[in-house]
């Protein structure tokens, strides 16, 4: 018999614990996601079985109604409307910049406005929170005034707009400032990743830099762009300060964007709400994270689904 090779056996050994390392750490995400999930339904449980009778009488801020789906949907509702608001509005200037950044920006200038950038991710939300509040809000108020009065035909823009506006359109512009680097972070990334010789093709076969970007780029970093969305979204899901700052709170389903008092997120419920809450409230406020984490659980699902679909068709 031959001996093994010293080097081999080294580089065997090396192998067997690279593999084990990386599934053990593979499984720590899954045994957390499971150990989250497990605290939220077991702390939710109290809330869950109790009648929203007994849990009005002991809890103040609950709502009226037949069951905790009064407090959930409408928390929920208001959650999502604030957020798809942000993606909306963040999305379009995102690709825009970051095709900037990838195409048009002197190679000098890359570097320098990609960093500052980057750092509009690095501020705390709560900063975000003290610039919409005190800053911003004053200079929306013309602005919201104007699309009362003459869009208001318009359910979404029904007038009178709110003095000071406070309001759920209020708290999706400052969610589309705080969610815009990441996405443009992403993108930017994604957009250079573009096949050099494909973008040259285009271009010697006669067409101009926005058609090569719209024949060439833009489909070939589709899923790129959705998962970028994706991870802004999932920001603006659970953003909680600046909501706090900012949004006077309410429980219905509105669309109209520019009433305050109509809106509210989960999050921004469960951090106005805990200081102050007893043992059944808590359980109430676990049950609304719960159904946070549901949302979150089945957006991120969606998105990879679609990233998986684009990927298949760039590939085709």
């Amino acid at each position: 018999m031959t001996d093994v090779p010293a080097s081999k056996s080294t580089g065997r050994l090396a192998d067997r614990l690279f593999r084990l390392t990386a599934t053990a750490a593979g499984a720590t995400i899954l045994v957390v996601l499971a150990a989250v999930a497990a605290f939220l339904v077991i702390q939710a449980l109290p809330a869950l079985r109790a009648g929203s009778t007994v849990l009005g009488s002991e809890v103040g801020w609950f709502p009226d109604g037949d069951s905790l789906t009064e407090l959930i949907g409408p928390l929920a509702f208001g959650t999502v409307l604030a957020a798809l608001i942000a993606l909306i509005i963040s999305v379009p200037v995102s690709v825009g910049v970051a095709l900037f950044l990838s195409h048009f920006t002197p190679r000098r200038l890359q570097g320098t406005l990609s960093y500052l950038i980057d750092l509009l991710a690095a501020i705390p939300s709560v900063v975000y929170g003290l610039w919409g509040a005190l800053w911003l809000l004053p200079r929306l108020q013309p602005a919201w005034d104007f699309l009362g009065d003459h869009l208001g035909f318009v359910p979404l823009f029904a007038g009178p707009a709110a003095t000071p506006p406070r309001t759920i359109l209020s708290v999706g512009i400052v969610l589309s400032v705080m969610i815009l680097p990441i996405i443009t972070s992403v993108a930017r990334e994604v957009f250079l990743q573009t096949p050099r010789l494909n973008q040259e093709a285009a271009l010697a076969l006669g067409a101009t830099r926005w058609e090569m970007i719209r024949l060439v780029v833009l489909p070939h970093c589709r899923g790129g762009v959705t998962g970028a969305a994706m991870l802004g979204l999932g920001r603006a899901l659970g953003e909680t300060m600046a909501v706090l700052m900012i949004l006077s709170p309410g429980l219905t389903y509105s669309f109209q964007l520019l009433q305050a008092g109509q809106h509210q997120t989960i999050s921004a419920n469960i951090a106005a709400q805990f200081p102050e809450t007893n043992e059944l409230g808590m359980s109430a406020l676990i049950a609304t994270g719960l159904a946070l984490f549901l949302i979150t659980l089945i957006v991120n699902m969606v998105a990879r689904w679609v990233v998986s679909r684009s990927t298949k068709a760039g590939q085709s």
